[in-house]
């Protein structure tokens, strides 16, 4: 039923169902569906697990790992670390889990290749259409807006280190970047983003790697800032400080788009998302851990918001130029494959409205309404990014709202519904635990992150030069 450790848990969960399941089994070789042209063209099934293990690490082990070592300094070395393994133990568990729902409706003859799919069949049509839909899509596009945001940075954190004095402003890289993007939105499907996500993985390991050596190197000199691991003396700033870097660490653990990486499979599906997971969450340890605790060991309490920016001080290098050259554009380039599969989403809702499934995928039919859809998408989040550059405030509330109920609270809620596992069982109190805590955290999260807000709003300028 489900995937080593946790395909003992499914079977004892269903095992009042098992004398009936051969009944219930045509599988989706013996029906041929019809498939609406976002899941023909978008979601193809050709996919081996390595693949699916290069689409997750993509999506996970992405640039706002660099933010970790300023989450730290509001939770501390214990909390901070004790956080960190949490999320991943909880996440690791929640995606297995959701997987596993996943297989179980595949067996019965009810593929869902969309996380509003499972929500209409589990939960019922309105929490799919009203709530997990659109809530996936403001994750996923907040997700491409952020990395357009990101990009722009870097681009202008090199264009500085060329020109200490240039007059070039954020909005102007942002729009560079997003001419990039422009380019990449057009690969037709996710399963063509296969050697892109390839090239992803090895990129932040790459990147992590030299901003772990970059934080020893300034944290063993004298250059950088005393170090200071104090917490905040105010109680409430320390209070709002905490959730708001929960939220941080939720956002960076997070994904979303579980059911879409799943749908890229080719059948049977079974066993191969587990595999495709310990792919990426080898790279998650690699890559969170190092990069969190280096960078809040080197800087403490004067970590920025992305770690790579305490390699300089006022526009002074602190290390060699290549080398922050050289993480920058590392940085640049699997930022630019973040966004392109977050698009994913997007690309599938436009491709069901303008293409038509009876026509070839690369007809004239199909072709001009994607160069064009897709080209409008990619113009928008690069409008909101160059507008918004203080998109990263937002980015908290949108992840304390969007990924915790996706990635913390639905898959273990899924599972549940679906299995039924007995009340007296140690799965059914594990899931509902983990179900009220984080969905406790995430309101306590969510206030924090509109608190931040509501404090930086004076600083909020459209297009500033931040």
């Amino acid at each position: 039923m489900g995937t080593l450790h946790l395909s003992s848990i499914a079977a004892e969960a269903t095992a009042p169902e098992r004398e009936d399941f051969n009944h219930l089994q045509p599988t989706v070789h013996n029906q041929k569906e019809e498939l609406d042209a976002g899941a023909l063209f978008v979601l193809k099934s050709r996919g081996s697990w390595i693949h699916s293990g290069y689409h997750l690490t993509t999506s996970i082990v992405a640039p706002p790992l660099l933010s970790l070592p300023i989450a730290f300094a509001s939770l501390g070395w214990a909390a901070g670390v004790i956080s960190l393994v949490i999320g991943a133990a909880v996440t690791f568990y929640s995606y297995n889990l959701l997987s596993l729902v996943l297989e179980h409706h595949a067996q019965l003859g009810h593929r869902h290749l969309r996380f509003r799919d499972m929500a209409n069949d589990i939960l019922g049509p309105r929490w799919g259409r009203y709530y997990v839909g659109p809530i996936q899509f403001l994750v996923c596009y907040g997700a491409v807006v952020g990395s357009t945001l990101l990009g722009g940075q870097c681009l202008k954190a090199i264009y500085l280190l060329a020109d200490p004095n240039g007059d070039m402003k954020l909005f102007e890289f942002v729009i560079i970047f997003g001419g990039l993007m422009l380019i990449l939105a057009q690969m037709p499907s996710f399963h063509s983003l296969r050697h892109i996500n390839l090239v992803s993985l090895v990129l932040c390991l790459a990147y992590s790697a030299c901003a772990t050596a970059g934080s020893i190197y300034i944290g063993n000199s004298s250059k950088g800032p005393k170090k200071d691991y104090s917490l905040d003396s105010n109680t409430e700033t320390r209070v709002f400080g905490f959730f708001n870097s929960l939220a941080i660490i939720a956002t960076t653990y997070g994904n979303g788009i579980i059911p879409e990486i799943q749908a890229t499979l080719a059948p049977p599906v079974k066993g191969k998302m587990f595999k495709g997971l310990c792919v990426c969450y080898t790279v998650v340890t690699l890559t969170f851990f190092t990069v969190a605790i280096s960078g809040y060991w080197a800087f403490g309490n004067h970590a920025d918001g992305l770690v790579l920016s305490n390699f300089s001080d006022n526009g002074k290098a602190l290390m060699p130029k290549w080398f922050i050259l050289m993480t920058n554009i590392f940085t640049i380039l699997q930022l630019s494959a973040v966004a392109v599969v977050y698009l994913q989403p997007t690309n599938e809702v436009l491709e069901r409205t303008f293409a038509d499934p009876k026509s070839s995928e690369f007809s004239v039919r199909n072709i001009v309404p994607r160069l064009i859809s897709r080209s409008l998408s990619v113009v928008m989040a690069t409008t909101v990014a160059a507008m918004l550059p203080f998109f990263g405030d937002i980015n908290a509330v949108i992840g304390a709202f969007g990924f915790m109920p996706l990635d913390f609270v639905l898959p273990v809620v899924f599972f549940n519904l679906t299995f039924k596992p007995s009340k007296r069982s140690p799965i059914f109190w594990l899931n509902a635990t983990i179900a009220t805590v984080f969905g406790t955290l995430g309101v306590m999260a969510a206030v924090a992150a509109v608190r931040q807000i509501i404090l930086d709003a004076k600083n909020y300028r459209l297009f500033a030069n931040i």
